[in-house]
């Protein structure tokens, strides 16, 4: 044998022994039940099969005859055994709705009534009760065992516990509810707070500077909008955040190339990024690239790791516009938007007046190095 399969054979005992810890390798009840069932329809070979797989699996597994009243229980397994906390002698000769309680839900019972009834196939999750009374969710396959005659020998039930499971489904369906809860709000919101700039524009006489805070205010709402829904774990995607902003700045789809992969980011970044994006866009149509019909932009991201920290670049390259050239003096609004809103981030804003168009690069941290 060589060292390799030896180092595998050493893992696969230690991690059996682990898992086995508190049961016996050893189980003796397939043993005694075959003992007591001489005349079964076991043959030689099977019937050490059965005694060593029922012996062996962590499946708690049943077999119940029908040909008795009420159908009771005639063998289980160690494991059947460790999950439901009874002794061999408290099971057998009863019927499997000894594990049913007061919160059972009568519905998955009723189906495995109709599969016996009808030798039928089943498999239903329900609320089952151990001896100490916790609670389990069972998963619970049942099924007809026929001889080879075709005549109904047993019914065979597998039990797994799933309460981890489901407890897992309903935290994930509570976080989605939250989500689109949270949705629903935040675009309520973005419309009240829409009208209140509308209205104080017309009342100040201030309409231009109204139309632009709301430019602003609806950008970062589709910054939202795209991601909330699948906000459930306080992150949102920035890829679906970012194409959502500026997707609607390119109708006709030729005028901007977007890619990158899907990140997990918080959602203080998507609205650093979303209004810086909207802020270069807006510009991109007044001035830069998109003033022309040949004009493209071109935005990449991606998260690369910088002392010890994961950083979400993004990159805005113009091509295709008129002649760029660094603004003398003071930064315009709109560019003291993005360095504000990139700083607020804890991040950093860098331009380059390239002769062929602005290029932009926006640099966030998401994160601690290996949290992805």
């Amino acid at each position: 044998m060589s060292d390799d399969a030896r180092s595998d054979e050493h893992d696969l005992s230690e991690t059996d022994e682990r898992t086995n810890s508190e049961a016996p390798r050893h189980d003796p009840a397939p043993q005694a039940f075959r003992a007591a069932n001489q005349s079964d329809h076991f043959s030689k070979a099977s019937g050490v099969l059965f005694e060593q797989a029922m012996g062996q699996t962590r499946m708690a597994i049943c077999l119940a005859d029908p040909k008795q009243p009420d159908v009771p229980i005639v063998f289980a397994n160690r494991a059947f055994r460790e999950l439901t906390g009874y002794e061999q002698d408290e099971i057998i000769g009863r019927n499997c709705r000894f594990l049913q309680g007061p919160e059972t839900d009568p519905r998955p019972v009723e189906k495995i009534r109709d599969a016996i009834a009808n030798e039928d196939v089943t498999v239903v999750e329900l609320l089952n009760y151990r001896k100490d009374g916790s609670t389990f969710w069972n998963a619970l396959h049942i099924g007809p065992i026929y001889d080879e005659d075709g005549e109904l020998v047993y019914f065979f039930g597998s039990q797994w516990d799933v309460s981890d499971v489901r407890a897992a489904r309903a935290e994930e369906q509570y976080a989605r509810d939250m989500a689109r809860e949270l949705s629903h709000r935040m675009k309520n919101m973005f419309s009240v707070i829409s009208g209140i700039v509308n209205i104080t524009g017309r009342m100040r006489g201030i309409e231009d500077e109204a139309r632009e805070i709301n430019e602003r205010v609806q950008a970062l709402g589709r910054a939202y909008e795209t991601t909330l829904d699948e906000a459930s774990s306080g992150n949102i995607e920035i890829g679906q955040a970012i194409r959502g902003i500026l997707e609607a700045y390119d109708v006709e789809g030729t005028h901007l190339v977007m890619h990158g992969n899907e990140y997990s980011v918080p959602f203080g970044v998507v609205s650093s990024v979303g209004l810086a994006l909207h802020e270069l866009a807006a510009n991109a149509t007044k001035h830069g690239a998109w003033t022309r019909d040949d004009g493209r932009v071109d935005v990449d991201w991606h998260v690369e790791e910088q002392d010890g920290k994961q950083m979400l670049v993004v990159k805005w390259k113009e091509t295709g516009g008129p002649d760029v050239a660094e603004p003398e003096g003071k930064s315009g609004s709109g560019n003291q938007i993005i360095e504000r809103m990139v700083r607020y981030g804890g991040g950093d804003t860098q331009r380059e007046w390239a002769e062929d168009g602005l290029i932009a690069t926006l640099t966030l941290p998401i994160g601690k190095a290996g949290s992805r």
